[in-house]
């Protein structure tokens, strides 16, 4: 009996599982490694964390991540914003012990959800996210991100710079030229020389701050905080109740991103390496990072539209994107040259990165064939695309469910509830 052939998806540059050349890995991990930088230092710097060591979790955790799930779904791991709020209020009062064992809370409850996963399997969730459920929430997963890309790209602080937005869209613009006329090599890392080039820009009109690079150094070894070592022991449960249960809220946003995954590769990824692995890599991940004084961390938008944009969906690609962030972690003045990229250009070339996802949500409507005549359709589309897109959030106590955690459940529980055709439909 012949062993059936792996599935190869030829309709892209680079499969998952084809390695690139030496040099242009080079390249394409780095344009990923630029994509994810921003919002990833972003987090710890807006908690009162080291930027250093969340780009070094960033990267360990998106190894071990590759490695749980078996080397199949190429995604990457950055800081996730849903805990900023709760991370600020404990950073002011018990520091940041409790922020660390919160975050390993988070990584556990994740376990335990891969664990139950294991027991009951995942079949359910065809039944719980068909493509009419699917695919709005795939689109809220973009353009929920559009008024971060649009603030990146307009605001100097609290006020509109009109040099900002100059450079958003000149970043945009040659961004959208390099992958429409480029050919070769170059035409696998537009993002990568959109940014370089946005960078240049910013630089001629004045709105690039070196001080940070001149005063960093060449090897820097990151502040490690092990809070677990240390620090005095003792269990802050105000920390762990607080960050624990919003880990169900990023899961619905993991699996979000594990869908538009699905749809850019062909692939089943909660069929295989199944939905258990990728919470179980979710959650390693978050604990890794408690443990050296990371925020938690999460799958990136950002990541997959470089994905989508480029069609290269090689793990190494993304492996090497990692190992980059471990390395650069460590080099000072690398770091700091990075963090040096203004906003108006991140901004810019997220206008793409987002729109991307947003237009893979649209496409599985479209290839799904969902019929809007159907009202039980259009009322769960509708009110998922409004709620999540307009941040529509639950705050319950300290508790903050995100407007897309809101219309994912809302939009499943619709889909189960309402019956197939109205009563005054024919």
């Amino acid at each position: 009996m012949t062993k059936k052939a792996a599935f190869h998806n030829d309709e892209v540059v680079l499969d998952i599982h084809d390695r690139p050349k030496l040099g242009s890995w080079l390249g394409l991990s780095v344009q990923h490694l630029f994509s994810m930088f921003g919002s990833t230092v972003l987090v710890p710097i807006l908690v009162g964390l080291n930027p250093g060591i969340a780009l070094f979790s960033s990267g360990v955790g998106t190894l071990m991540y590759i490695l749980i799930t078996r080397g199949k779904i190429p995604a990457y791991m950055g800081s996730s914003f849903s805990f900023i709020v709760v991370m600020q209020s404990l950073m002011k009062t018990a520091g940041y012990p409790a922020i660390a064992q919160g975050t390993v809370a988070v990584g556990c409850v994740y376990l335990l959800v891969s664990l139950l996963v294991t027991l009951i399997g995942s079949d359910w969730i065809d039944k719980a996210l068909p493509p009419i459920v699917v695919g709005p929430i795939v689109m809220v997963i973009g353009l929920s991100l559009a008024g971060t890309a649009a603030k990146d790209a307009t605001m100097n602080g609290s006020s509109y710079d009109i040099k900002y937005f100059g450079v958003a869209m000149a970043t945009m613009l040659l961004t959208v030229i390099f992958n429409m006329y480029l050919r070769g090599f170059m035409s696998l890392v537009p993002i990568l020389l959109g940014i370089v080039c946005g960078y240049i820009i910013a630089v001629l009109v004045g709105i690039v701050d070196f001080s940070g690079v001149e005063k960093a150094q060449w090897f820097a070894m990151p502040a490690f905080q092990l809070p677990f070592i240390s620090y005095h022991p003792g269990i802050y449960w105000g920390a762990i109740l607080s960050m624990a249960p919003i880990a169900f809220v990023t899961m619905s946003e993991h699996m979000g991103h594990i869908m538009v995954l699905n749809k850019l590769t062909k692939r089943n990824f909660f069929k295989d390496p199944g939905l258990n692995h990728t919470l179980a890599g979710d959650g390693t991940a978050s604990i890794i990072a408690g443990f050296v004084g990371g925020p938690p961390v999460t799958s990136y938008g950002e990541n997959i539209g470089v994905l989508a944009i480029t069609r290269v969906h090689s793990i190494y690609v993304l492996g090497g994107a990692a190992f980059f962030a471990i390395v650069f972690s460590f080099v000072g003045k690398l770091s700091a040259l990075i963090e040096s990229i203004p906003s108006p250009v991140i901004g810019g070339v997220s206008f793409l990165l987002f729109g991307v996802i947003a237009s893979s949500g649209m496409r599985i409507l479209i290839d799904n064939k969902v019929d809007f005549n159907q009202k039980r359709n259009l009322m769960i589309a509708s009110a998922i695309l409004v709620i999540g897109i307009g941040n529509a959030y639950l705050q319950l106590g300290s508790f903050q469910f995100s407007g897309l955690a809101v219309a994912t459940v809302l939009g499943i529980v619709m889909n189960l509830v309402l019956p197939k055709t109205a009563v005054n439909e024919k």
